[in-house]
């Protein structure tokens, strides 16, 4: 199937969406994707009652439908109907959450291409709002995981806006992210990685200290 922006480009899926086969230590996550590993953990905490966040739907126009039978109908063209934000969003604590997920197969660094100008303006206005907003990055081939607050992640954006380097090191990712040790249930803990971005009700901040 021909899928195809609001501009009429050609959508290709980005490479590090595909099913990358992880170093992982239970043999029930080998061949999971980030975004299958979130949603797990999405189903846990909705179905604990801890939070409700979900996978943003994308809204298509189909443009083109081919019938190989009468019974069945396939698309063979689409449109995405306007760009897309961040991957999820959803209630957490009565804050809301919204937060991009990527992958990628690179071992020293991050390519910042992987993000689009768009999904940095949504997620800047989120956080201006008082919302909670961040990115999970997947390092594939490391099977590391980390959660990017979005107020250290625009420093890095900045700076290649500015002309400077178009990637975050790895180095980089360890000293201004959370890394998430992944677990059985959920897979993915982020909640209690983002715990120290909330505002608590005693008015103090649990966030870690910056050297």
């Amino acid at each position: 199937m021909v899928i195809r922006y609001p501009n009429g480009k050609k959508y290709i899926a980005a490479a590090t969406k595909t099913a990358a086969k992880p170093t992982s230590s239970t043999f029930s996550n080998r061949g999971k994707t980030l975004e299958d590993e979130l949603n797990d953990s999405n189903e846990y905490y909705t179905s604990r009652g801890i939070a409700v966040i979900h996978k943003k739907p994308v809204p298509i126009q189909i443009v083109n439908v081919r019938y190989p039978a009468r019974s069945a109908a396939v698309i063979t063209e689409a449109y995405f109907k306007t760009a897309s934000t961040t991957d999820y969003n959803g209630v957490w604590q009565g804050k809301y959450v919204d937060f991009e997920a990527k992958e990628t197969k690179n071992k020293t660094s991050f390519p910042l291409q992987n993000i689009h100008d768009h999904q940095v303006a949504h997620m800047s206005q989120v956080h201006e709002q008082g919302g909670i907003a961040f990115l999970i990055i997947r390092f594939s081939l490391l099977d590391r995981y980390f959660v990017v607050p979005f107020k250290n992640f625009i420093e890095k954006w900045k700076r290649m806006t500015e002309g400077g380097r178009k990637s975050i090191t790895l180095d980089e990712i360890v000293e201004i992210s959370i890394e998430l040790q992944p677990g059985y249930q959920p897979r993915l803990d982020y909640l209690q990685a983002i715990t120290g971005m909330v505002e608590h009700p005693t008015g103090e901040r649990t966030e870690r200290q910056e050297s």
